[in-house]
């Protein structure tokens, strides 16, 4: 019986990224998957009546973007809350409070998140007296955009329980002032006070949420992304819930590796799950640790001082990581390490190389480690001996914290975000944004590595321009390099014969523009198990 194709893309260059077949000009889909490739002729005479022809006039295709470190989960609760991502001022900053604490009536919550304090012209981070200021009626909390350092007001240190006695909480740091009172800055677990207290949203208003933000990823070429668990694991199970159930309504339009808080490892054992435990859209992923904090927030663990701190601090000890790490390595359950600073890296290689050297795995995906922000040359050596390896960084971040780290490390920027140097290693090189910490766009993100430059395309010259990425490499960390790399290999990361049809065109070719309008490509189509979920 003859296969008749539901959708045919013809006339365009469609960068497969497979090196068997790497560059064709149509494709046909069939039943949520590539049924061929080749040219427009050959492709062409495969349509029927009933099958959806579409012109592409020369236009980009490539296959869906996958983002392997997203906190999807919060990005959609927090729908509501203030983006502070554009905003350019210390000024604006108490402006926005302001207006925003009007909309929302006297004695409502005021929230945000995205502050990027060292690209203000003031530099300077907010305390609870500012947002006194600007909402004395309402409590305050906003998130810097690294998510490791929040700032609330009177009101809202006071619904939190947090006064001049109120001890820091475990991981976590209440500042204080000379004469022991907060000064409303709340370091790593601190501000989860602050999230105990917040008015819950509806089960239904959650799921709507969820679509929305599912609705807007398909707008930015994403079809797959791991949904990422934030320090504290308090949303872990709700998280999985929620995904369960858009699974069960038949609502889930995007793939997704729901991520577990590392505090969950004994139960995930004791139910029998497994990294990649699931189906072609819903897969249980990784085991989440910390074992640092922030560079922003001067919380991410370092081998020498900041120029205007101490040394960071480690979160999780080290040797707990590990016991639990060896677990679930022994359960099938990959693991998943967030490390920024150097020395934090530098711990981490050395525990995932004794992991190693412990004995056979039962992990059929490899362990991970999240950022790898700043690594010592003689620590990727070590890492690049790792065999069951894979690690996940945020070129889009390097944009956002460029003037942050020549402030608190100097020259040892050299050692941050040094994308090539791990590409060199030979792990596999997974690209990503962590949204809401930075723009979910995955093209903001190639433009970031390529250019290594903030949006506004300064340092005219780039920042340690020895560590960019070809545009052919940033691609890959976005499609072919994360679906092998997280088991889904035969299935998706390429345009090939047989996988399943979630690709993406693109209204300029990203190859052959100048690097400085990455950024602004726009997905004009996205296709999505076979159908379009997103037409601009």
């Amino acid at each position: 019986m003859k296969i008749v194709p539901d959708i045919i893309l013809h006339n365009g260059t469609i960068r497969t990224q497979d090196d068997a077949y790497p560059i064709a000009r149509a494709v046909a889909i069939s039943d949520k998957r590539i049924l061929s490739l080749g040219s427009d002729r050959d492709v062409l005479r495969l349509a029927s009546k009933n099958t959806l022809v579409i012109d592409l006039d020369n236009r980009l295709a490539l296959p869906g973007f996958i983002d392997t470190h997203f906190h999807f989960y919060e990005w959609a609760l927090n729908y509501d809350s203030i983006d502070f991502s554009s905003v350019c001022s210390f000024k604006e900053m108490e402006e926005i409070v302001s207006k925003k604490a009007l909309a929302v009536g006297k004695g409502n919550w005021v929230l945000g998140q995205g502050f990027n304090e060292s690209d203000w012209p003031e530099n300077k981070l907010p305390d609870c007296d500012d947002l006194d200021r600007a909402a004395p009626h309402n409590p305050v909390c906003i998130w810097r955009c690294d998510l490791h350092l929040a700032v609330a007001n009177s009101l809202g240190l006071k619904l939190a329980g947090i006064s001049l006695a109120t001890p820091d909480p475990k991981d976590g740091v209440i500042a204080k002032d000379a004469s022991g009172h907060p000064t409303g800055v709340l370091r790593e677990l601190a501000p989860n006070m602050i999230r105990n207290v917040l008015p819950e949203l509806s089960a239904a208003t959650v799921l709507e949420n969820m679509q929305k933000a599912i609705h807007d990823a398909h707008g930015l070429g994403l079809t797959s992304i791991h949904d990422i668990r934030l320090m504290g694991g308090l949303d872990g199970a709700d998280a999985l819930k929620v995904w369960q159930t858009l699974r069960q309504e038949n609502k889930l339009q995007i793939r997704c590796h729901v991520a577990l808080p590392g505090e969950m490892t004994d139960q995930a054992i004791a139910l029998g799950l497994f990294t990649g435990f699931g189906d072609d859209l819903l897969k249980i992923g990784y085991l989440k640790f910390f074992s640092d904090g922030g560079m922003g927030a001067r919380t991410a663990w370092m081998t020498e001082k900041y120029l205007d701190a101490e040394y960071g601090m480690p979160l999780t000890p080290v040797a707990k990581i590990e016991r639990e790490a060896l677990k679930a390595d022994q359960a099938g359950l990959s693991v998943m390490v967030h490390a920024i600073g150097d020395r934090a890296n530098k711990e981490i290689i050395a525990m995932f190389q004794r992991i190693e050297n412990h004995g056979q795995t039962q992990c059929i995906i490899p362990h991970r480690i999240e950022h790898v922000q700043m690594v010592l040359p003689e620590d990727l050596k070590k890492l690049s001996l790792l065999k069951n390896m894979a690690v996940s960084c945020q070129p889009n971040n390097l944009s956002l914290d460029i003037s942050m780290i020549d402030t608190c490390a100097g020259s040892r920027g050299k050692y941050a975000y040094n994308l090539k140097s791990i590409l060199k290693t030979g792990i596999p090189l997974m690209l990503s944004s962590d949204a809401p910490v930075a723009d979910p766009n995955p093209l903001a993100g190639i433009y970031s590595a390529v250019t290594r430059q903030r949006m506004n395309h300064t340092p005219k010259k780039g920042w340690y321009m020895e560590q960019t990425l070809s545009v052919e490499e940033a691609v890959k960390g976005y499609t072919i390099t994360p679906a092998v790399a997280s088991g889904t290999g035969r299935q998706l990361g390429s345009i090939s014969k047989g996988k399943l049809a979630d690709m993406i065109v693109l209204d300029q070719d990203i190859f052959n523009i100048n690097p400085d309008r990455i950024a602004d490509t726009k997905v004009d189509i996205t296709i999505f198990n076979g159908k379009i979920v997103h037409e601009r």
